[in-house]
Formats: C-alpha cells, structure tokens, sequence
C-alpha cells in the first residue's frame, strides 16, 4: 500500500476485499459495474483536468503557504462581523472533535440528545437575551434571516391585508447593506415592495405590512424604538428588529417593546470570522407564529418511560411536506456553530458575558473620548461598541494601512471604528495615535477605562438573562470539559459507526482536511477587508471554483450560497434573470418531478415560479409521456425543469438527455439539484447530461462535515450563457457582468469551510476523485446484493443496479405489525443509526454507504439489517411487547430490577457478537413526537423547575 496516498486513505475498500465484494455483486470487475451502472451516452470520454494530488504532508505544507498569503490586520469593520475569542477548549473539544463535527441532523432524537441539548441552551441564550418567546435552533446568517423575517410577517398577514394586497415593506436605512441587499434579492419574486427610509420619517401607512430596522445601526448609533414600535402596532404593522446580541447584554431587550421577529448573528460569541462563516444565525419571534418560523425548533418531551427527552419539533421538515406551499425552503442550520456559540454562553455566564460586553462598551467610550479630546467629532449619541467619527478618510486610510489597521470608510469625511472582544488598551492607544497623525493636537495614553454611557441611558437592560442552571455551572475548564463530553456520549456520530443515509452522503472528514480551520491566519479575515489582504483565500475560492467548473461540465462557479437550499434558490433565480434578459420575463412555470426533494418546490415557489408536477413511473424514473405534455402545455412559459441526478430514487435514467433537450425545445433550462452528485464525480456531469446549472452540497460530495445539520456550502456551477448572472456582493464585488443580487450576506459564502473541499480535491485529483465515486457505487451495490432476499430493493437501473443509494421496501412488514420506524429504532440497539427513513416513498429505507467505508463496516451492517428481518418475522401484530416495539433499549431498561418483556436482556442490549466490542447506549427510549408539539418548549425549564 502507497502510505503517501490520500485516496488510499478516505476510499474504505481494499486489496482482495474488493474482489470478494465484486463477486458478491455479480461482475468481474469495478469497470463492468460501472458500465452495467451508468447509461453509455452520457459518460465522459476524458479525465478531468485536475491537478496531480498531492500528499498530505504535501497538502499540509501547500495550505500553510498559502495562510500566509492572508495579511492578517486588525479589523474594525464591523458591519455584523467582530473578531471573537474561541475558548481553548471548545475549540478542542468541539471544532476539532469528529463526536461533534461528524454528527448527522438530530432526526432520531434517542441518538442525538448531546446535540439537542446543546441547541436547545442555544435557543435559550437567543431567547433570554432577545426577550422573545421563541428561537429556533440557527439559520445561515443574519442576512439572510432577515429576509426570512420579512417572508414570514408577508406570510402571517391579516386577511383583510392579503385581501386589500398589502405588499409594502418598510426598511430602516441604518440596516446593514449586505442585508438590504438580501431583502431586494427575496423581495422581487415574491412582489414585496421594499421601500428604504429613516425610521424617524416613516408615515405608518396602512399600505405597508411590515418592516426591519437595526439595533445598534450599521455604523453604530443606537435609537429608541419602542415608541416606533407601538405606532406601527396601531395600524397593523409587524416589526422586525436585527439586533447585535453582544450588545443585547447591555441593552433593554427588543421583546421588551413588543416586536414580532428579533434577528441577527452569533459570530462574536466565540467562532472565527473565517471570512464571512459559516456563522449560526438567530431568529427569535413570538409562539403564535411557531408554525411559521423557519428551520428546526428543538423542542422538549417525554419517552416511553415519561422521563424528559429533546426532539426536533413542529414543521422542522415543513418544506418537505408542504412543498410548494412552504414559506421557506431552509431545511439545514449551523448546527456546528450553533453548539460552540451556546457553549461560549455556558463557559462565560452571565456575568462573564457581562464582562466582556462591558469591556467592548467601555473601551469604545474611552476611544471616542480620546478622539474627542484630538478634535475629531464623534456623531453617535448613544453606541455600543461601533462610533462614526468625521475625518479624512482618505489620511486615515492611508495611516491605517500602513500598520495592518482596517476600519470602515461610509465616504470621505467618515470613519467608522468597531471594537471587538479580542481588542486592548494598547490597541485602541494605536488608533489614537493614528489619528494624531492628522490633528493639530497630542493625547496622553489611556491607562484607565472610562465608564460606559449605556448604564445612564434608558435603554440600559434591566432583566435578567441566562438564568438556568446549565448557564451558571460549568465556567472552570474541566467542569465545561466534561460537560461537552457527558453531551457527546449521548450522540451516535461518525466516529462510532457507518451513518448511511440517502441523499445525505455521510463519508469521510479527514482531519487533513479540518487542520486548517484552526489556523488564525484563515480564521480571522474579515469577509470586507479588501481582497489584497486575502490574496491565500483568494487563490484558494478561486481554484475551488475553477475544479468544481472542470467537474460538472460547466463555465463558471459561485462559491457565495451557504446551503444546498440557498444554492436550489440561487440557481432558480440565476435562470429568471436569464429569461428576463431575454425580455421573455413571463417564463414562470416549473416542472418539478413527485419524487423531488421538498426543498425543490418550494425553492421555485420562492423565486416566483408556479410549480407544475411530473409524474413517475413504477419504476420510479420521470414519466416521459407525462413531462412531454406539460412541456408542451406549458411551451409558451416554461421557465425550468428542476430534476435530481442520478435519481431520488438512486438510479441513472437512460433517458435523461432526452428530458433535457425536451425541456430546451420549448424555451426552458434545466436546473440539477446536486444532492447525488457523489454517483457522478469523474464519470459524468451536469453538464454531460445537458443540465444548464447546478448547485453541489459540499458537505456532501466534497467533504465538508455534516456537523449536526450545518455548516453546509451550496455553490452553483453554470452553463455560458448563464455565467453572467451569477450573484454580486454590495461591498465586494463577486458574480457575474450581469449579476443577480446577493444570495448570502458574505461575499463567498462559507468561505472558511471551502477549505476542506479545496483539500479534499487537491488530495485525491483526478483519479482518487474518480475511484470515490466508483466505490460509493460498489459500496451501494454491494449492499444490494448482501440483503438479496431479505429485503427487496424498490428501484434498480436498467441492468438492475443501484447508484451510490438504494431504496429497501419495508411496507410488507405491517402483517407483523411493524412499520419503517421500529427498524430504525432497533438499528440503534446494534450500533447504527438509521437510513433515511420513508423518503421518497414512505414505509422504505433509502441507503447510501458511500465510498468512505470498509467491507468489514457494511458487512456489519447488513448483518444487522439481516438480523432484524429475523426479529421482524418473529413478531404478532397483535402482540406491541416486542423487541423491535420497545426499541430502543436503553441502560436503565438493562439494568432495571423487573424485565416485563417478552425475550431476555441479552437479545435486548447485544443482538449480535459485534455489538458488545462497540456498544452504543442511547440515552433516552423512544420518544413520544405528539407530546412535544403538543406541550411546545423549546427553552431550557426555568430556574423555579429546579426549586
């Protein structure tokens, strides 16, 4: 074996394992599946021009060059972006922890209680500190949850407002610019009319239905918006607020005054700026509109036994079962984030918090003092920690950086200053002495701080916050240590065993490629310094998206939507303004197969298509007859057809260019959701099958982390005549000639975690590329033909094989009384978390194993699949006292002085051999779904529960 080879290292398969695994497949070799697998006209007939893969003490050494290329300044931008404090040890216990990092969404509670509880001290912080009744569990960034925000008061209308047509959103001119810009972007589609203006100046018209404003303002001042607040409650407006929540430590909550929706980031609680994420948003709102927040809630219930579990709770899936009818198309979080921003709220506590948010407060003051006292004029009356002071900018540019000083120019008589956690004494005496360097006079040196200006004004905060226990326990490092452990033994993650779900390609993380996230001089690059100081971000983003164009077959990349979801949306909107270009803006019908992803419809529903189905077959592929009609119904308007490669049901369609060139025939493009894109790497492309755009989930195909639920990356990759339309940045200039406006607050997206993808391709190149997808199929297959008579697979390609997932059949099983979710259950007894359960057919498993596994692994796991069809048949409908019923069986069950069940412990705990050399416990029996979205909690229990 190559030691030196990285692809001999993430492909699992090895030496005469493979062809034991051929063998079992049928074929005689890995190339006569391929053939068998994938239709021959849309192969690819030459290898992708890559570069040669370097090793990984090679990689190593290329990524640490490169860092240094980033001129690391000290920035004081601002503009929803500080510098922060990573704890040591959430750093090393979290980010750098694959029992964190590797974990899939919390879908099967019982295996995710460590993750749940984590989200849910989050969504407390979030809804102590913004005084709301609600927060969900993390969105992609604060600008983008502030257009979420604003479709959901357009949702949550009157009837008398959607009677009348009331269209009008009202935008505070002191929001911050990348966020107006994701409001004109949401807006346009859905025919909202954004309207920008000075709160002080807002009529509190009946025309408008809502409206946003920024607490602190973009450059600092802070406003008084109660009485804003109530005017606009008077004639049925909905209030919006994006709030800094360092800031929230000080200031009087928004909730306070009665607000619908509070939103911003929580960037500056412990995560690196990463030039520009990921980063875990909030959204906190009122609990009449639970069932309109978009993304996960976690929620509290009981188990079997009445003892207190977490779930997710309410609509967390409710894109995927309202499909065209869902007000949002986000079904993933920054989960990763998310966990080390609340555990930055339990290392600190309350008073710890205040501390550090008294520090940024007082060190602003004694800025703008010193400032003063030079004769320069500080405009904010009332401020936090950013101040607008009138000078020269172009001297204090030029001063700044010459020593490595970044602060924010608004024009040329301005300078905007923001003081972050990781700022000292010495540093803001830097500043002043910059600034003597213009004025007439000399300053002493601060010594001492001077006291802050927000205690003496009437916004100062008055109520408690972060009052739970777990808040106020855990600030020495052991016990926060422990703690982040006793979380992570609750969690099944991919460090314990194989996690094959469909759709989601749970493979390798290779710590070669996670290293680099913790090196500063990728971690603290503001996303606005100018692109000069991120020449090594620079090199990378722009060779990532020169490899991700090779790979599908296309012309050009955007790096910038930070989800599979956003991607779906950017892709969608990149086609509008194509159509519109070619003044042929009445194309607003979209074709989207049954078998879609929900995130599909509802993503053209958002960018202001009419959803069309198309039907399948019963072999599951999209029924030609079917698609040939609505085309031709629907010629005149057809503005897209949204289909997923190889298929939602895992297998390649034959006749896939023939559906493409249909849908160009009657004036439309094809968009390729890129869930799959794992089967075709290498060996076909988008746009080898003649799609015209795509979005890839790098944290599917391209290796980036699960983490949870997030981060995820979903950049779009383009055919020519679409490239000029790829999305821009109000602050740096990203996409296209023609471009779009921004489909993320960051000019590129989740640039830091675009690390991995770049390590991960440089590492293999084109040939371990290739061999990955090559085994992803092998591995899928291999599994087919192990449960070959046990379970029978719903869908197969013409040759009856499978892609990179199959889809079992389990509905026979209800003649024994069980359903789908028993198997699921009783998987996590044998050590497994479940595949992906009842998507896209219900009563099935869909099965991915990916290339990242060994023939040991999935010989374990089909062992266990094999093993509870033998527990299934042994089952009574009429008889729930059950293995698979009961399932799953926790430590407390096993060791219980009464066993009321009806087989013995030993089959209970340890159904196999293997089993007992890696036990996994769950730490809770099944939970009980209805309870929790019944009796909705979603905040840790007050402190008078623990009296």
């Amino acid at each position: 074996m190559n030691t030196q080879s990285f692809a001999s290292r993430h492909i699992g398969p090895r030496g005469e394992k493979i062809k034991e695994m051929l063998n079992k497949v049928g074929v005689e070799s890995l190339g006569q599946l391929i053939y068998e697998t994938i239709p021959d006209d849309i192969k690819l007939n030459d290898k992708l021009n890559l570069p040669e893969p370097l090793t990984e003490f090679e990689f190593s050494n290329h990524i640490q060059a490169l860092s240094l290329k980033n001129k690391v300044f000290k920035s004081y931008i601002g503009l929803g972006y500080h510098q922060a404090i990573l704890p040591a040890v959430i750093q090393r216990n979290v980010l750098e922890n694959p029992g964190w990092y590797t974990a899939y969404t919390p879908y099967q509670a019982e295996i995710a209680q460590g993750r749940l509880e984590a989200l849910l001290n989050f969504q407390t912080m979030v809804s102590d500190l913004t005084g709301m009744e609600l927060a969900n569990a993390s969105l992609l960034d604060e600008s983008t949850s502030a257009a979420e925000a604003m479709t959901l008061l357009f949702a949550v209308r009157s009837k008398e407002q959607k009677k009348n047509k009331v269209v009008k959103f009202y935008v505070g001119e002191n929001v911050l610019p990348q966020t107006l810009a994701l409001l004109e972007t949401r807006a346009e589609p859905l025919d909202v009319e954004l309207v920008v203006g000075k709160h002080e100046d807002f009529d509190f018209d009946e025309s408008y239905f809502g409206t946003l404003v920024q607490y602190s303002g973009k450059y600092g001042e802070i406003n008084d918006f109660e009485d804003f607040t109530k005017k606009a409650k008077e004639n049925d407006i909905k209030v919006a607020v994006a709030a800094d929540l360092m800031s929230l430590v000080l200031l009087e909550a928004p909730g306070d005054w009665g607000v619908d929706v509070v939103v911003g980031t929580t960037q500056r609680f412990g995560i690196p700026l990463g030039y520009g994420g990921p980063h875990a948003a909030y959204f906190a709102t009122k609990e009449e509109y639970k069932r309109n927040i978009p993304g996960r809630i976690i929620g509290v219930t009981k188990d079997m036994d009445d003892n207190t579990s977490l779930r997710m709770a309410l609509q967390t899936r409710e894109q995927h079962i309202k499909r065209d009818k869902a007000t949002s198309n986000i079904c993933t979080a920054q989960v990763l984030l998310a966990v080390m921003a609340g555990m930055y709220a339990v290392y600190h506590g309350p008073k710890g918090l205040k501390f550090i948010a008294n520090q940024i407060h007082k060190k602003t003051v004694s800025l703008a003092e010193g400032l003063e006292k030079l004769g320069f004029f500080q405009v904010n009356e009332l401020y936090f920690d950013t101040i607008l002071v009138k000078a020269d900018a172009d001297k204090i540019k030029t001063l700044a950086e010459e020593k490595e000083i970044n602060f924010f120019y608004p024009d040329a008589e301005s300078v905007s200053i923001s003081i972050n956690e990781t700022t000292s004494i010495e540093d803001v005496n830097e500043i002043l002495n910059l600034f003597e360097g213009i004025s007439e006079k000399n300053t002493e040196a601060i010594k001492d701080l001077q006291d802050g200006i927000i205690a003496n004004s009437e916004l100062k905060r008055e109520s408690d916050f972060l009052t739970h226990d777990v808040f106020n326990s855990y600030h020495s490092e052991t016990e926060l240590m422990r703690y982040i452990k006793r979380l992570e033994r609750k969690d099944l993650a991919l460090n314990h065993s194989m996690i094959s779900l469909g759709s989601c390609t749970m493979k390798l993380n290779a710590a070669s490629e996670m290293l680099p996230l913790s090196n500063p001089q990728w971690g603290n690059i503001h996303p606005f310094v100018p692109k000069d100081q991120a020449q090594g971000y620079q090199e990378i983003l722009k060779s990532l998206e020169d490899y991700l164009t090779e790979i599908t077959g296309f012309s050009a990349t955007s790096l910038q939507p930070n989800s599979g979801a956003q991607g779906e949306y950017a892709g969608l909107m990149v086609i509008r303004a194509y159509h519109k270009s070619r003044n042929e803006s009445h194309r607003d019908i979209c074709l989207v197969p049954s078998s879609a992803h929900g995130t599909n419809p509802a993503s053209a529903v958002m960018a202001g298509m009419k959803v069309v189905v198309v039907k399948a077959t019963d072999k599951g592929n999209i029924d030609f007859n079917d698609l040939k009609a609505k085309a031709e119904k629907h010629s005149d308007n057809l503005a897209a057809l949204m289909v997923t490669y190889p298929s939602t049901h895992g297998v390649f369609e034959s006749d896939i260019r023939k559906i493409t060139a249909l849908i160009h025939e009657h004036g439309g493009q094809v968009y390729m959701d890129g869930a799959n894109m794992n089967a075709q790497v290498g060996l076909t492309s988008p746009g080898r099958i003649g799609a015209d755009v795509c979005h890839l989930n790098l944290h599917k195909t391209f290796a980036i982390p699960h983490g949870g639920g997030g981060p995820g990356v979903g950049p779009i990759c383009v055919a020519k005549q679409l490239a000029p339309f790829l999305p821009n940045n109000p602050l740096i200039e990203t996409g296209g000639t023609e471009a779009i406006s921004s489909i993320s607050g960051a000019p590129f997206g989740s640039a830091f975690v675009c690390l991995i993808s770049y390590a991960y391709i440089r590492m293999l190149g084109e040939e371990g590329l290739r061999e990955s997808t090559e085994y992803a199929i092998l591995n899928a297959n291999y599994i087919q033909a192990s449960l070959k008579g046990h379970y029978k697979t719903l869908y197969s390609g013409e040759k009856g094989r499978a892609a990179h997932e199959m889809i079992i059949d389990c509905r026979d099983f209800k003649e024994f009384g069980i359903e789908v979710k028993d198997i699921a259950k009783r998987l996590i007894d044998y050590g497994f978390h479940s595949p992906t359960v009842s998507f896209p057919v219900a009563g099935t498993m869909m099965i991915e194993p990916t290339e990242s596994e060994s023939k040991a692994e999935l010989d374990r796991f089909c062992e266990a699949m094999i093993s509870i069809k033998q527990e299934v048949e042994q089952c009574d409908k009429d008889n729930p006292n059950n293995v698979l019923k009961n399932a799953p069986h926790t430590v407390a069950m096993l060791t219980a002085e009464n066993w009321e069940f009806e087989y013995s412990r030993q089959t209970a705990a340890f159904p196999l051999p293997f089993v007992a050399e890696n036990k996994f416990w769950p730490s809770t029996r099944r939970v009980d779904e209805a309870f929790g979205d019944r009796n909705l909690t979603c905040t840790c229990a007050p402190i008078e529960a623990y009296i």
